[in-house]
């Protein structure tokens, strides 16, 4: 039977195959793949030469380099407890300084600003950004330091430094650098990230369940704590551990406002480094093959696994709210 009988008689005919169109998918196909694999293979490539470089200083210091606070290039004694100190401190000061403002700007973009309003306003917030990391490192110290100096450590200092149990972490002299005008400018860093996460996922809430709610009496906050939170907590939560890691690599800004001192402090206002600033500051010094070298790449290899296990988690939740 012709396939023009065949179509005149009803019967299904298979569409043929175009050889042309069937290798041209078998190209994009492979070339898809071999960009994938790529990611895959730079990624391991970054991390096997970072650990092959600091296998040195691991041999030499052993597990003890994660939590020694001795870094003395002199002696060729090293540790990365104060790096690592540093980092994670100024990170979770940073999610706790940015989330709520994250939230509040969410919040009005979505339920309380004029249609009007929230385009204006959401792209103002998602420029932040787009500012280089340096601008805000320059801006944290010959504007927020100079700020923290004069007004704002002092002020804690004389209050909230004679409240027992938590007057240690708000005394010391106010030099205006350190661990909490670092902790700031972070935050101010990661916020548009934030903000822009809550801000989408809080537009996905399906329009009637939160129209059921108003229609049962429920204020604006009632909604959002009973209805929209609920709904996409999983999502607001990987959007906070996504700022998490961008906190836990930011180099430059941290490196102008934390003092760059290799020492734990209780308080607050003490200088620090991180594991990002230590390497932007001392790598230049460093000389090929030297165990210095190698304590620097350690450190390296120490901050991206940190990194890849926060934003692997916040890839998973991301992940299960979408199959959710």
């Amino acid at each position: 039977m012709t396939q023009a009988a065949a179509i005149s008689a009803g019967t299904p005919v298979p569409a043929r195959a175009n050889s042309g169109g069937n290798t041209g998918d078998a190209v994009f196909a492979l070339a898809c793949r071999a960009a994938g694999a790529s990611v895959l293979l730079l990624l391991g490539g970054i991390i096997v030469s970072l650990f092959i470089g600091g296998l040195p200083a691991f041999e030499k210091f052993g597990v003890e380099f994660l939590w020694s606070t001795e870094w003395d290039p002199v002696t060729e004694v090293f540790g990365a407890g104060v790096s690592i100190y540093g980092t994670v401190v100024t990170a979770i000061i940073a999610i706790v300084l940015a989330v709520p403002v994250a939230f509040g700007v969410a919040f009005t973009l979505t339920e309380l600003a004029p249609n009007w309003l929230r385009r204006p306003v959401g792209t103002a917030v998602e420029l932040l950004a787009a500012v280089p990391s340096i601008i805000y490192g320059m801006w944290g110290f010959f504007l927020i330091a100079p700020i923290m100096a004069e007004y704002v450590q002092p002020l804690a200092i004389d209050t909230l430094g004679e409240v027992p149990g938590i007057g240690f972490l708000f005394q010391g002299p106010p030099f205006g650098t350190g661990i909490f005008t670092a902790a700031l400018i972070l935050a101010i860093m990661i916020l548009p990230f934030i903000a822009a996460t809550m801000r989408d996922v809080f537009s996905q809430v399906p329009a009637v369940y939160k129209e059921s709610a108003y229609g049962l009496g429920c204020t604006t906050w009632e909604v959002m704590k009973g209805v929209v939170l609920p709904y996409t907590r999983v999502s607001v939560a990987g959007g906070i551990m996504l700022g998490l890691g961008r906190a836990l690599g930011e180099t430059m800004a941290v490196t102008f406002v934390i003092g760059n001192a290799n020492r734990i402090t209780t308080t607050l206002f003490g200088p620090g480094n991180t594991i990002a600033s230590v390497v932007a500051l001392e790598f230049g010094e460093s000389e090929t093959g030297s165990l210095k070298l190698a304590a620097l790449l350690a450190l390296g290899f120490i901050l991206f696994v940190l990194s890849f296990i926060v934003l692997a988690i916040s890839r998973f939740l991301l992940r299960s709210r979408l199959k959710g």
